[in-house]
């Protein structure tokens, strides 16, 4: 049988090689976004570890009964990184005796394998979700919290999301790309005219699946005082010491002068949790500079007559924060998700 091209092997080679980021990298990412956590809580599965914000997510599941997640839950991790030097192994066969039978054999064992993994995850989630402990704070009769498979899911006020990380879609690439070399070189041997053609389709097909694994990088914008408007409220913004962004995934920037403003507008879903790229809050001892919500510690008063009357003001850390309250008296200070709490009420 003749073998495949050397662009095709040369391709493959690469292709195998690059799953070895899959040991550098998490595989599976899952997502917890809610009013109180805008910008979500993280968890990513690697091929031998779990990271992320993983005793956050454990210090709220346990209200509802579910267990601790932890790395000993996973005894698929004492040998996925050897099935993983097995694919790579493998491929790079391919690669170096150009067999296409080969190619299809690798083929066949990634569909088997990937769908032995969809299947293990969904055992797992499905114990995770209903093997509650009888005696949690929250029961809600009938209701489970097996999280989404692929895609999102309504876990009470949390809209949960689970797809592949950087890892996982590099797997998916290099597989989309094996499977397109596959068909190229099966046609090409019934068209051998095609040869120029196919050659030129593979390098599309690549290119376009670089496309999909590349993100884009939303950016605030600075507050035009004077001349924006407030998202919510529709007042003009004038006060340099409070405000706050929100940058959707496609690019779109929402303005607010006031925490009032952006707690409302998120509680009320003026735009979907999962499109927020990033939220913002004008720093008080900075006015023009901005600081995330996960890194933003507030100071509540009186005092300070915010425009829309949510009277708290955005330091860029805890000592910040901490120095500022203790020059106003009866002045506390707070996160996010506790000040989201109190302004909606």
């Amino acid at each position: 049988m003749k073998k495949m091209s050397n662009t095709s092997r040369i391709i493959i080679a690469i292709g195998s090689l690059a799953l070895i980021t899959m040991f550098f990298v998490p595989a599976w990412s899952i997502y917890l976004i809610a009013p109180q956590y805008p910008e979500g809580l993280s968890m990513q599965i690697w091929l031998n570890k779990i990271t992320g914000q993983v005793d956050i997510i454990n210090g709220l599941n346990h209200y509802i009964g579910m267990k601790h997640i932890e790395a000993e839950m996973f005894p698929e991790f004492s040998f996925l990184i050897y099935i993983l030097g097995f694919f790579i192994l493998f491929g790079l066969a391919v690669a170096f005796t150009g067999s296409r039978k080969l190619l299809f054999i690798y083929l066949v064992l990634s569909v088997i394998g990937g769908v032995a993994a969809l299947v293990d995850f969904y055992i797992w989630g499905y114990k995770y979700g209903h093997d509650l402990d009888p005696a949690a704070a929250i029961k809600v009769p009938g209701l489970s919290y097996q999280p989404p498979l692929i895609g999102h899911k309504k876990l009470l006020n949390f809209d949960s999301y689970s797809y592949p990380d950087t890892g996982g879609w590099v797997v998916v690439g290099v597989t989309a790309l094996f499977f397109i070399i596959w068909f190229v070189e099966w046609r090409k041997t019934k068209k051998q005219k095609q040869m120029a053609h196919a050659n030129t389709k593979l390098s599309a097909t690549v290119a376009f699946i670089t496309c999909l694994l590349m993100g884009c990088n939303p950016k605030a914008e600075k507050i035009n005082l004077g001349k924006d408007q407030c998202a919510e409220c529709k007042m003009t913004i004038v006060d340099p010491r409070f405000g706050a962004e929100i940058v959707t995934k496609k690019g779109k920037v929402y303005k607010f002068d006031d925490t009032h403003c952006i707690a409302v507008f998120l509680e009320r879903r003026g735009v979907e949790l999962s499109n927020i790229h990033q939220t913002l809050f004008v720093q008080y001892n900075a006015p023009g500079e901005f600081v995330k919500v996960k890194s933003a510690e507030f100071v509540v008063s009186s005092q300070f007559k915010s425009p829309m009357g949510g009277n708290a003001a955005a330091f860029k850390n805890a000592a910040e924060a901490r120095k500022k309250s203790a020059e106003i008296e009866g002045s506390r200070v707070t996160n996010w998700a506790t000040l989201y709490n109190i302004l909606i009420k």
